[in-house]
């Protein structure tokens, strides 16, 4: 379990290692040396889901580790209040962003090892917090840094830790 601590309220997440055990040690890296800490949700689109931990208020990219193997495969569905790696069209790019799903998108699954197959691996689920996740869903969005999605308000990540 893990505690997403945000300025909107916590979001406590259950991971799930035994099918994603690579992503969880990846996510687990990154919230123990603190890479978590002042990041935003950076990208909220209201019916789809709300993606942060890569970007810091200014719009400034953090460094990030090595990508990670796609394990898109785990046959966990990206529905509702998961949390699911985020990637480049590259389906082994993912780092150290992430995206909670605010509805079901099943489209995101994998369905064969192609460009648009891949899919997008689950790897944790919200247990407690999704009144937090609506919220954010809903926050104003605009352009910022040459993105689209991005929060009037930034939505910060104050920190990650571990129960």
């Amino acid at each position: 379990m893990v505690t997403i601590e945000t300025n909107l309220g916590n979001i406590k997440v259950e991971l799930l290692p035994e099918k994603a055990p690579e992503s969880v040690k990846n996510f687990l890296e990154y919230v123990e040396s603190g890479h978590y800490e002042g990041t935003i949700f950076h990208r909220v689109i209201e019916n789809f889901m709300i993606q942060g931990g890569g970007f810091d208020k200014e719009m400034n990219q953090k460094p990030t580790n090595q990508p990670i193997k796609c394990e898109s495969q785990n046959g966990v569905s990206n529905k509702t209040g998961t949390l699911a790696m985020a990637r480049t069209m590259d389906p082994h790019s993912a780092t150290c962003q992430f995206f909670i799903n605010v509805k079901d998108n099943n489209f995101l699954d994998f369905t064969a090892e192609t460009a648009q197959g891949w899919g997008y691996a689950v790897f944790g689920e919200v247990v407690d917090g999704m009144a937090v996740v609506n919220q954010i869903k809903s926050v104003e969005t605009g352009f910022a840094s040459g993105m689209q999605d991005v929060p009037v308000e930034p939505v910060e990540i104050i920190k990650i830790t571990v129960e």
